[in-house]
């Protein structure tokens, strides 16, 4: 299994090269620092009994989160909303509503993230890990600081924090916050995933924050494969993290932007769901396979086949496996982690679920890829243009580095 990982790690970043503006640029260091820095993270994270037992405190405080959103949308929501039913429940398991169980979270933990900032208590925390990234992954300043923003803060949230510098940065700098955009996931949804899954999984909350942690130094590095060029030198002299004039400006405008993820979570899921269903229906035109009709799942799950073995994935299950990274590459990491939780260890063993936990764990899908565009033109439209042709570069980098962080991972369980 080790072997297999160890190639999985080699291959994934050849197959990053041919798509790199220039070989010849490419510092071989950086790939290593980055490997190294990544590889060190999860031994830390994974094998450390320390660790391991601050990760069980935090899940109190995440259970405690949880009961403090459902206090919330009980109310208004009723039993719907997480609240006791006013009548007799047989199947406990068919009464949650995601849209009114597990979203208003959303909202809530918006607001929350939104006073912690406010109060410089997420500041201080990712001033404190981006000193990690700066020197060996060539990341200083304004691009370290949104890059390990992104380990707390949402992928637009955390351009917000380097307004006056993002018309100054070059190709390079903007493919890196695009990709480690992509290959993490907001603390806001994280929340949400681990209260989702943590029946699934033991310590699930040490697992979401170990996965972002280690794809960040992954995705500097296939940003720096993509696109070589050093980074451009911005005055930081007045560095600013004000966002919000008070405690109650914290609270309202983290309260508007949990309510609109909140609607586009649901529209993004009936949206989405709907045209898989459309396309399925259209490609069930085609005769049976195997003996079993064609549909978008199937196809993903063999394009991606390939990539769920140099993860570490058994040969015996990487149809499955890659069907978790098409469906996360394709549609969203949401329905992903749906369809992961539902699965039975005779179909993906439990290091293997395990594993793609950490490969499906990042926003790197293609409607990533327009709430990007849309939300960082509207930050700095003078950027829309390098925007425009970076875009899927960052989207194939950040499924590598999502990739990346499930195979290193695999060494260690």
């Amino acid at each position: 299994m080790i072997i297999q990982s160890l190639i999985g790690i080699v291959v994934l970043i050849l197959i990053a090269l041919p798509f790199s503006e220039s070989i010849q640029e490419i510092k071989v260091k950086f790939i290593s620092y980055a490997l190294l820095i990544q590889i060190s993270l999860a031994f830390i994270l994974l094998e450390i009994p320390f660790i391991s037992s601050f990760f069980d405190v935090m899940s109190i405080a995440v259970e405690s989160l949880r009961l403090s959103a459902i206090e919330g949308s009980s109310f208004v929501f009723g039993y719907l909303g997480g609240g006791e039913a006013p009548f007799e429940v047989s199947n406990n398991q068919n009464l949650p509503i995601f849209a009114f169980t597990f979203l208003p979270m959303l909202i809530f933990l918006s607001a929350l993230s939104a006073l912690l900032w406010h109060w410089k208590i997420l500041p201080f925390l990712i001033k404190l890990l981006a000193k990690l990234f700066e020197k060996p992954l060539d990341a200083k300043g304004p691009i370290g600081l949104a890059a390990t923003a992104n380990i707390f803060l949402g992928q637009l949230e955390a351009p917000l924090l380097i307004k006056p510098y993002l018309n100054k940065m070059n190709q390079r700098d903007l493919l890196i916050i695009m990709t480690v955009g992509m290959s993490t996931i907001a603390g806001s949804v994280m929340v949400l995933y681990i209260t989702w899954l943590d029946d699934k999984f033991s310590g699930v909350i040490g697992h979401f924050l170990t996965a972002s942690i280690l794809s960040v130094p992954a995705a500097i590095m296939f940003s720096n494969i993509l696109i070589p060029s050093a980074q451009t030198e911005l005055n930081t002299a007045k560095e600013d993290l004000k966002m919000y004039e008070s405690s109650m400006d914290a609270i309202s405008v983290g309260t508007k932007d949990g309510l609109n993820m909140f609607l586009s979570v649901i529209a993004s899921l009936i949206v989405f769901l709907s045209l898989v269903a459309l396309a399925d229906f259209m490609l069930g035109i085609i005769p049976n396979v195997y003996g079993e009709p064609i549909s978008l799942q199937r196809i993903a799950a063999f394009i991606f086949a390939p990539i769920a073995w140099l993860m570490g994935i058994p040969f015996s299950e990487i149809i499955p496996a890659g069907n978790l990274l098409g469906t996360k590459t394709i549609f969203n990491e949401l329905i992903a982690f749906n369809d992961l939780r539902d699965l039975d260890t005779n179909i993906l063993s439990e290091r293997s679920q395990l594993i793609m936990l950490y490969g499906i764990c990042g926003f790197a899908n293609i409607s990533s890829v327009g709430i990007l565009l849309g939300g960082l033109s509207a930050i700095c439209p003078d950027i829309r243009g390098t925007l425009l042709k970076i875009a899927f570069r960052a989207l194939f980098a950040a499924t590598l580095a999502s990739c990346l962080t499930g195979t290193v991972v695999s060494l260690f369980i």
